[in-house]
């Protein structure tokens, strides 16, 4: 956050000879707080901003009117409004996710691969409703796209005065913001559009990184008085003035991290460490693998092709697909000739899925270079990065670095293993598995058929938690869908907002949602939809084991604490997900055992669907472990006989 600004609109005392604000209830002329949302919606279409979210209230009312006329058909649309699509959602927190998922999914609208997310702007009333964008600005503010929150606001007169659904929102995301400025109430003064129009769109450079290569959402708080309600008047002829387009700084030709905000610049060079863990380099190649975190691109799998790396991708990288990818990595890291024995990592994008890879980054003979094209930090949790990068050295994406003699063979056969065991136990019989409402899948079993039924063109939304890390450990894809999650915070709000928002971006692809239980019931109002909205096509693929299966195979999980576990940690609902959906309007289908799955998930049909599956929870810490000491033990087998 740059800090909270005065807006240069502020009314200043009329000199001898200006021109007097018009007076009020001129019929020819709106009033100031019309006339402000109307120039502010042409600025924002002026700058490239296309959709634009709405929360009702009375307080936003001017930008209400205005973005109701910008999203009429054209032939119905008031000359000097511009054209925005319009999306209206009752909930705040989920109109700031759904904005989320708009910008996320727009930096995949072309045919030549990712390009800058576009910003989006949302729109909210006073008081609570502020407060409800703060997840989605946050998450926003971690994984660096680009939204633009607009509140209206009271007038400074009624600040502080125990005035209706009035509190304190200058500010109120506080560094989580790229730019905040207090604009205060129009009153039509001469020179006050200009200003305006000046004022949005240094909010639209701030928001996409323009100058600093930082992109996140900004915040304008805007001070209306009444009237709020236009009349007949017209709308302003669109004007250039006070307009500045800002030219974007360049970015490495094809930058990793393009699509997270959360790495970003800092310069060295490949061929000096900052400390002595690099000295195996002087005794020939060092074995290398690349670490793909959210965001990493296409990048990362080059890179590790190029110079013949095992590839460490998590399924959100953009980068996990292509002959170095390594599927069951985090069960094989333990094993002392192929995690033990790796002497340097190179990291892409943000990686935050897999304790055993940050253990691997945290050790001190590993030298840890992290590339970072933008903003301000860069992910290096363990606080071991011996190097931070603007871009990969030329040297390594010409493939001149290279790896020891079999170090990718061994990494392949390993995984190979891995797989063997991974496929032998869930392709067993589910009949341990039953509970009173039948058969249940295994988390990973449910997992492998969400990869399997995603095409390559297909688009995949995935919730945190278990799914996230499920699919990690069973996807393996040729040709991987797009894969996009929240993981600039990696919590569980707004996920059935955000799958929405990349559906309604994306109409030409197949968008599939994999979700577990709580985080659909999290953002269950997320399905809500309004007569007046337009239906997107999504399957939402919902991992319903009762609770939170994640803390299962957590300290939090073991026998010991199993006398506090269910209800602190599980926190079991016994939620009827068919009712909830018939309650939403959304077609609803249960699957209990793995023979419906392909079925379910190969015809989703038009508009919004849940398909629920029932997922085992009870045996899923037991059969983690017996899971990774089968691994370990057909890995062992397999390096020790050559392959």
């Amino acid at each position: 956050m740059t800090g909270v600004t005065q807006d240069p609109t502020a009314p200043r005392r009329r000199r001898r000879g200006t021109a007097a604000a018009a007076p009020a209830g001129d019929p020819a002329v709106p009033a100031p707080a019309v006339a402000a949302a109307r120039v502010l919606v042409q600025a924002l279409a002026a700058l490239g901003v296309r959709d634009v979210v709405l929360a009702p209230g009375s307080r936003s009312a001017p930008l209400a009117y205005a973005l109701a006329d910008a999203a009429r058909p054209d032939d119905q649309r008031p000359a000097g409004a511009p054209a925005l699509r319009l999306h209206v959602r009752i909930d705040e927190r989920d109109a700031g996710f759904l904005a989320l998922g708009l910008s996320k999914a727009s930096a995949h609208t072309g045919d030549r691969g990712p390009v800058p997310a576009r910003p989006v702007a949302v729109v909210t009333t006073s008081g609570t409703a502020v407060a409800n964008l703060h997840p989605a600005v946050l998450e926003a503010h971690h994984a660096g796209l680009p939204l633009v929150v607009l509140t209206a606001d009271r007038p400074h007169e009624l600040r502080g005065t125990g005035a209706n659904q009035t509190t304190e929102q200058v500010g109120i995301f506080g560094a989580a913001v790229r730019l905040a400025v207090d604009v205060p109430a129009p009153v039509g003064r001469p020179g006050e559009d200009r200003d305006l129009r000046r004022t949005v769109s240094r909010a639209v450079a701030a928001a996409t990184g323009a100058r600093t290569q930082d992109p996140g959402p900004v915040h304008l708080d805007l001070a209306f008085r009444d009237p709020l309600v236009p009349g007949d008047e017209p709308w302003p002829a669109p004007s250039d003035a006070g307009l500045t387009h800002v030219a974007a700084r360049a970015l490495p030709a094809e930058p990793a991290g393009l699509l997270t905000g959360a790495v970003p610049v800092v310069v060295d060079v490949l061929d000096e460490p900052g400390d002595g863990r690099s000295s195996r380099r002087a005794r020939g190649p060092v074995p290398t693998v690349v670490v793909a975190g959210d965001g990493a691109g296409p990048a990362a799998a080059r890179l590790a092709e190029a110079n013949g790396w095992p590839l460490l991708a998590e399924p959100s990288s953009g980068a996990r697909q292509g002959p170095t990818a390594i599927g069951a990595y985090r069960l094989l890291l333990a094993d002392e000739r192929l995690g033990g024995r790796t002497g340097r990592v190179v990291v892409l994008g943000r990686p935050t899925l897999s304790r055993p890879v940050q253990a691997l980054l945290a050790r001190p003979d590993v030298d840890v270079l992290v590339v970072a094209p933008r903003g301000a930090d860069w992910p290096d949790a363990a606080r071991n990065a011996s190097q931070v990068l603007l871009d990969v050295p030329a040297r390594m994406r010409q493939g001149r670095v290279g790896a020891p003699a079999g170090w990718l063979d061994a990494w392949r056969t390993a995984d190979a293993a891995a797989q063997d065991v991974l496929a032998g136990a869930l392709d067993a019989p589910e009949d341990g598995r039953r509970s009173r409402s039948g058969p249940r899948v295994s988390g990973w079993a449910l997992a492998r058929a969400v990869a399997r039924a995603s095409a390559p063109d297909d688009v995949l939304v995935v919730g945190s938690s278990s799914p996230v890390r499920d699919l990690d450990l069973v996807a393996r894809w040729d040709l991987a869908p797009l894969v996009l999650a929240n993981r600039g915070l990696a919590g569980i709000d707004g996920t059935v907002a955000t799958a929405t928002g990349v559906a309604l971006a994306l109409p030409r692809r197949r968008v599939r949602a994999y979700l577990g239980d709580l985080t659909f019931l999290h953002d269950v109002g997320g399905l809500l939809r309004g007569p007046a909205e337009p239906a997107v096509d999504l399957q939402i693929v919902v991992a319903n084991d009762d609770g939170g299966s994640v803390f299962t195979t957590l300290e939090h999980g073991a026998p010991e604490r199993a006398d506090v576990f269910e209800r602190v940690f599980a926190t079991p609902h016994g939620v009827d997900v068919a009712a909830l959906c018939a309650a939403y309007g959304v077609r609803h289908t249960r699957v209990v055992d793995s023979e419906g799955l392909l079925p379910a998930l190969a015809a989703p049909g038009t508009g919004t669907s849940v398909v629920e599956v029932r997922v085992d929870r009870t045996h899923r810490r037991g059969l983690s472990e017996r899971l990774a000491a089968e691994v370990a033990a057909a890995v062992d087998k397999a390096l020790s006989s050559g392959g």
